[in-house]
């Protein structure tokens, strides 16, 4: 793939950990130039990318806030020409609690988080992709978008809403040769996991155990679907959800 990805550019929001970084490395090794959108910044993310040979940016952005979107994607196109490629990919865990115990604070942070947050960037990304060739963009949903979970009444809703989402959004811009897919990962080895099972090493079993292969997932490994979904490979998808959670669906 790496003459279809070369001198490309791709944003990606979330981009200094976990999934996002993995999908940064896999696209800067296909020669693309990547555009990092988050609240962190990842220093060492950013000039081992540059070691690719490929331009990179970082942009500061809170997802949930339409100024930022709306000022990175104009800054993206000012800089980089054109942009081919996005993945919206930030998201927040947000708290474990019953439904009746959530505060409206809650509620709304993890709302505005992964699902206002990818509305606001395909509002601001549709416009400058829709007539740009081969262009596509992947929002990651979950497998929490699929089904429900105890305590995660807040963020399977978001889930299940990006999917919705995604589905609409691939039916308006069909006509134009955009492509709008989505991810559902299952539990996946990343910061956000770590931050649940590092205190608990039966925690960490409990989520091996939801998957049929009896393991995490690794981040390289959604990153690998993102550039398959993204490439000419499948340029017949668009308005789908993927799993990619080891068969924790199938149970």
């Amino acid at each position: 793939m790496k003459n279809e990805f070369s001198g490309k550019t791709i944003l990606i929001t979330g981009g200094s950990s976990g999934i996002g970084e993995k999908t940064a490395i896999i696209f800067a090794k296909e020669g693309s130039n990547v555009v990092i959108a988050d609240i962190n910044k990842n220093e060492t993310l950013l000039d081992s990318l540059k070691l690719y040979g490929v331009k990179t940016a970082f942009y500061n952005c809170d997802v949930s806030n339409e100024k930022h979107v709306k000022k990175i994607i104009h800054q993206c196109t000012e800089e980089f020409g054109e942009l081919n490629f996005a993945f919206n990919n930030a998201g927040t865990e947000g708290v474990t609690k019953f439904t009746d115990e959530l505060l409206e604070s809650e509620w709304d942070k993890t709302i505005n988080t992964n699902l206002k947050g990818v509305w606001l960037c395909l509002k601001h990304q549709i416009p400058v992709m829709k007539n740009v060739h081969g262009a596509s963009i992947v929002n990651c949903s979950s497998v929490a978008g699929l089904k429900g979970f105890s305590k995660s009444s807040a963020y399977v809703a978001s889930k299940h809403g990006v999917i919705g989402l995604t589905k609409s959004c691939a039916i308006e811009t069909a006509e134009f040769g955009l492509r709008i897919n989505a991810i559902c990962p299952g539990v996946i080895n990343t910061p956000m996991i770590e931050r649940v099972t590092i205190k608990s090493e039966e925690a960490k079993r409990n989520y091996e155990n939801l998957s049929l292969m009896k393991r995490l997932g690794q981040p390289e490994e959604i990153a690998e679907t993102v550039l398959f979904l993204m490439s000419s490979k499948a340029s017949f998808i668009t308005g789908t959800a993927i799993n990619i959670d080891g068969g924790l669906t199938c149970k």
